[in-house]
Formats: C-alpha cells, structure tokens, sequence
C-alpha cells in the first residue's frame, strides 16, 4: 500500500497542509518586513559574521 493511500484515510488530513501554508506564509512576509526595516548597521554586522575570525 502506498503512502498516500495511508494519508487519504485519515479524516481532517487537509486541514495540516493548508495550516503549515499559513505558517509558512506569515513567517516569510514577518522575515520580509523585519529585513527591510531592520537597521542596515545590523545587517552588515551579520552579515560579516561567518567572515569573523575572532569569536
């Protein structure tokens, strides 16, 4: 039997994908918003993080 066969016999399954498409979608535009407002002297320093040799 295949898995899909498994999902397609539990009730209320539909509910899931479109609950981690609203998760996603929220999170996405609220990391869009804070990058655009963030303050750019933040984003340069993170930005040189991986680059820092001194921890």
């Amino acid at each position: 039997m295949k898995f899909i066969n498994y999902l397609e016999s539990i009730s209320g399954i539909s509910i899931y994908g479109l609950g981690s498409l609203l998760i996603f979608s929220v999170f996405f535009l609220l990391v869009t918003i804070w990058a655009f407002k963030a303050d750019k002297n933040l984003i340069d320093e993170i930005s040189r993080i991986p680059l820092d040799k001194n921890n």
